[in-house]
């Protein structure tokens, strides 16, 4: 069974691969983790155990150093965060974690989603990012749907090797299919198509940090809710 702690874990490693894939870093103050995401501006703040503005203010000084534009604060449900507020910080939307067995999620018809290291319709932040698959063939897969020759949707999955407590535990992420393409089962097969690669590697169990609105999708292909979390954003 996967727990919220495994998904913390993983969307961390998802953003640390990210970090390293487009020129970004993880760096630590005062027990606060963060991945920097140059491709997107974005400056992340994973999961720690207490909100410190010790931890929070030097990261910011750095953030803007490195030219942030966004600074995103990721909380187990279970930690206060009243002193984000105080910070500058606004709630953000909730992420719904959930899991499914990665076999269940691979036996859907994946006909109309291949995989794919090179995007020619894709620029900016979107081609920086698909660096992830070429530097790290062996623990990341972009899927894509095309219809007519055009990208229509894409996930990647991932499954990182050598993370602690993670044995077994894969994710897709960044799942997103155009809106009048939806209903068609390409979202479905984007999602068979990843779980197929990382169930292929040795992944077990596939996690997703669902929003609320795409946690309907998800249980509908087998997967369960295994709890919620929080988020936090500011713009530098």
């Amino acid at each position: 069974m996967v727990t919220i702690a495994q998904c913390q874990r993983l969307q961390s490693a998802w953003f640390a691969a990210l970090a390293t894939a487009t020129g970004g870093r993880t760096f630590s103050t005062h027990g606060c983790t963060w991945a920097w995401l140059p491709a997107r501006s974005q400056l992340m703040l994973l999961f720690p155990e207490e909100v410190s503005p010790a931890g929070i203010r030097p990261a910011l000084a750095e953030g803007t150093r490195l030219g942030a534009k966004t600074v995103g604060v990721w909380l187990n449900g279970a930690v206060r965060s009243s002193a984000l507020s105080g910070l500058g910080f606004d709630p953000g939307w909730q992420p719904w974690w959930m899991a499914a067995p990665a076999s269940r999620a691979a036996a859907y018809d994946d006909g109309p989603a291949e995989l794919s290291t090179e995007v020619p319709e894709y620029s900016g932040p979107l081609a920086r990012e698909l660096r992830v698959v070429r530097s790290q063939p062996r623990q990341a897969w972009h899927a894509e749907t095309r219809v007519g020759g055009n990208v229509v949707g894409a996930a990647y999955g991932f499954y990182p090797s050598g993370v602690a407590g993670l044995k077994g535990v894969g994710g897709i992420f960044s799942l997103e299919v155009l809106p009048q393409y939806r209903r068609r089962g390409l979202g479905t097969a984007l999602v068979s198509r990843a779980a197929k690669a990382a169930t292929a590697s040795g992944a077990q169990h596939l996690a997703v940090n669902a929003a609320p609105s795409g946690s309907e999708f998800f249980a509908g292909r087998g997967f369960e809710l295994v709890g919620r979390g929080k988020t936090f954003w500011m713009s530098l």
